[in-house]
């Protein structure tokens, strides 16, 4: 898989990102970035540890750690009723075990195994935030700003299971992970692509994650367990960042309408 449409070092190298919460639209977007960025700060780890796309990598990691503390904190002085703020003390909780094995140890096939293991505490906190915010606004175009955002995640959930199996991080459970976020992903894609809200440059955006999610599911299916090649798994890692980067936008623009 040799064509890329992006340049993967720069794909995402500024999120559209406000100062603080604008809204709850903006609430649900933030909230649901904090979902992905679970995940890809644990695919940063996986390829760091198997030496795949090091510099970027590195680089995604600490990109997600900063962008992860300061949503944080932007969510909980936003929270708009005791239960949500709740919600974001435990994510804090969770967040600094997470953050702690990210960045406190020497990289190894235990660690990741703790990594994995402990990123999937955030990603339920996280989402069960994002499904909080998504109640408090009440309308229609909140679950789609919630459901764009979910791609995002879907896409470095893939990506990070794709490594995981590669060094053997149980490798059924790995690829079972995959089939079930990438139905989950394409049946999302439709629900957007078919939303009444979509506007033409929505669309169009989605155009592209289809053409990208080509390139990226023909990586996924290649998987070789510990036999998968450096060049293979750079190829997941870079077209995942390619995905992230359409869906981000997309998120956006759902959230940047008003009805």
């Amino acid at each position: 898989m040799k064509r890329r449409l992006f340049v993967a070092s720069s794909a995402l190298a500024a999120l559209g990102v406000h100062a603080q919460v604008a809204d709850l639209n903006d609430a649900i977007n933030k909230a649901g970035r904090q979902r992905m960025l679970s995940q890809r700060a644990s695919k940063a780890y996986l390829a760091l540890l198997q030496k795949v796309e090091t510099r970027n990598a590195q680089q995604v990691l600490d990109r997600s750690i900063v962008l992860f503390e300061k949503q944080l904190s932007e969510l909980k002085a936003f929270a708009p009723s005791p239960a949500i703020r709740g919600t974001y003390d435990a994510l804090d909780g969770a967040w600094n075990e997470f953050k702690r094995e990210l960045t406190g140890v020497v990289p190894s096939k235990e660690e990741a195994a703790k990594v994995v293991k402990l990123d999937a505490t955030v990603l339920a906190l996280a989402n069960q935030g994002t499904t909080q915010y998504e109640t408090a606004s009440g309308r229609p175009v909140g679950r789609l700003v919630n459901i764009a955002g979910r791609q995002r995640m879907l896409s470095q959930r893939m990506a990070k299971f794709y490594l995981a199996g590669a060094m053997q991080i149980d490798a059924t459970g790995s690829a079972a992970e995959i089939a079930k976020s990438r139905t989950e992903f394409l049946a999302a894609l439709e629900v957007l692509r078919s939303a009444p809200e979509a506007t033409t440059q929505i669309r169009q955006e989605l155009v592209l994650a289809d053409a990208q999610w080509m390139f990226f599911n023909r990586g996924l299916q290649r998987l070789e367990g510990a036999g998968a090649s450096p060049a293979l798994m750079s190829d997941v890692f870079v077209t995942s960042e390619n995905l992230l980067a359409i869906m981000d936008r997309v998120t956006g623009l759902y959230s940047d309408l008003k009805t």
